[in-house]
């Protein structure tokens, strides 16, 4: 029988009622598993209406009040990560560490979420003028939305509605279509921790329900996470109905290896951070730039390691690398790979052929390596999203560096090196909004923002850590005067010796 997944609204499932549904498949197998309902307009309306319901009371509760439910949640998901993981591979298809991965790494921005009491405090100053004091003060927006991506179904949800709800807002979450289940369990977990019915919800769909989220008018926010155009969309729609918006896009990262870098350590972290989850994740390497005559011995380095890679389903312990989401999208990585050569580069690795025993209409693809990858291949300047890294050479770090900084992405980059001046130039040099020195994905710890530059980023705002609290809330400045109770009018006693 297929399973079905709900919306979850006021606290509870809602059945589809749009007599619309969507096909969720297990990667591994191509088999279609699951339908997911998807929303119309008045599902969505639904949704907000509970939110800004829920919003009155929710907005005005008590920092201990809310960071209580949160610990209980932090709770719950730490005895459920097993659970969700498993959700995660049978619909995202990564195997399950990766998955696991993920649910930490959320569980980082709960744990910021639960110590929200530091990040919510406000400022006072004193004596600006005679009695005069003036401080400033936070609040939250009211109903927020979310709109997160496949490739991380549980942890990208958790970057927005912990801080979200934290900060006394509440939360409408657009998941995508593709992996819907981890969101609705992390729905279930947080009404068993006591959050009261209507602070988060969850609908599923596809344009329809995202366009009404951007012009709804009660949605005070809304945090993308996504493809580059999709981001650009999300920016312009939301910003001209008056939202705030943090829209994070595509990116192409760059891997910069020095001659005197350590090539097995840097060999080991190109293999990692481009074939880990199938390349499927905004912050994989997709592009290494080595430098001088080093670049043929680390090539050879890479490739002994890609091949050894074993790929297999995300539910087999022994398994490394796990399929691709969609057929389709299958075939889309295959198609660099395929188009490479005729584009000048050298195809060292093809794996667009591979498959698996036992299982064979799974989206599979092996690992891909293109040497000498020239930066007008489309190999090159799409972000592929798929295990294929491409290696370029420049004989200099000037030349390296105009490669990079050329690149209309520019969400994380990495040096390997073990000289500190030129790593240190290269952080304050290269155009990018996260670094890595000797750190192949320099994915920020939650108290630290997660954010890129250029096409990478549209908003103000990066994600979680201190920009997450000001994306969530709203400032607000009083001024205030009192008189000397010494000047007290005549007939009322306040006990302190009159002035008059």
């Amino acid at each position: 029988m297929t399973k079905i997944v709900n919306h979850w609204i006021g606290g509870k499932t809602a059945e589809g009622a749009s007599g619309t549904y969507g096909p969720v498949t297990n990667p591994a197998t191509g088999e279609v598993t699951t339908k997911v309902a998807f929303a119309s307009v008045e599902e969505v309306d639904a949704a907000v209406a509970a939110a800004k319901e829920a919003f009155r009371s929710w907005g005005q509760s008590s920092l201990a009040q809310r960071t209580s439910i949160l610990f209980r949640f932090r709770a719950l998901l730490d005895a459920h990560r097993d659970e969700i993981a498993a959700l995660i591979t049978a619909e995202h298809g990564k195997v399950h560490s990766d998955a696991l991965g993920e649910v930490a790494r959320g569980l980082e921005i709960v744990d910021l979420a639960c110590g929200i009491n530091v990040q919510l405090k406000g400022e006072l100053s004193t004596q600006v003028a005679s009695r005069v004091d003036v401080a400033s003060i936070r609040q939250p927006l009211g109903v927020v939305a979310g709109i997160t991506p496949f490739n991380f179904p549980a942890m990208v949800p958790m970057w927005m509605f912990p801080l979200a709800i934290a900060c006394g807002n509440t939360f409408v979450l657009k998941p995508s279509e593709k992996d819907p289940s981890a969101a609705v369990r992390l729905a279930e977990l947080l009404a068993e921790a006591g959050l009261p019915e209507g602070v988060f919800n969850v609908v599923h769909g596809d344009k329809v329900a995202v366009d009404r989220l951007l012009e709804h008018p009660d949605v005070k926010a809304v945090s993308f996470v996504g493809s580059t155009p999709i981001a650009r969309y999300i920016h312009t729609t939301a910003s001209a109905g008056g939202k705030r918006v943090q829209a994070l896009g595509g990116a192409k990262n760059h891997m910069l290896v020095l001659p005197d870098a350590d090539l097995d350590a840097a060999a080991d972290a190109a293999v990692s951070a481009a074939y880990g989850s199938a390349g499927e994740r905004c912050m994989a390497i997709s592009a290494v730039v080595a430098v001088g005559a080093i670049g043929d011995e680390l090539v050879e380095k890479i490739r002994e390691r890609a091949e050894k890679i074993k790929i297999g389903p995300g539910d087999d312990p022994t398994s490394e690398m796990g399929p691709l989401i969609t057929a389709t999208h299958r075939d889309k990585v295959a198609s660099y790979v395929a188009g490479a050569a005729d584009e000048g580069a050298e195809v060292v690795l093809d794996g667009t052929g591979h498959t698996v025993d036992g299982f064979e209409n799974g989206h599979w693809i092996g690992i891909s390596l293109l040497d000498k990858v020239p930066t007008t291949a489309k190999a090159y300047q799409d972000e592929i999203f798929g295990p294929v890294l491409c290696v370029l050479r420049a004989e200099t770090y000037e030349e390296a560096l105009d490669i990079i900084n050329a690149s209309p992405f520019g969400n994380g980059t990495a040096i390997f090196t073990r000289d500190g001046g030129a790593a240190r130039r290269f952080q304050l040099e290269v155009e990018a909004g996260m670094v890595g020195v000797n750190v192949p994905i320099p994915v920020p710890v939650g108290y630290h923002s997660f954010g890129g530059w250029k096409d990478s980023l549209f908003g103000d705002h990066h994600i979680y850590g201190n920009d997450g609290t000001h994306f969530y809330t709203r400032g607000k400045v009083v001024t205030t005067r009192w008189p000397d109770p010494a000047d007290a009018p005549s007939g009322v006693d306040l006990g302190f010796p009159r002035n008059h």
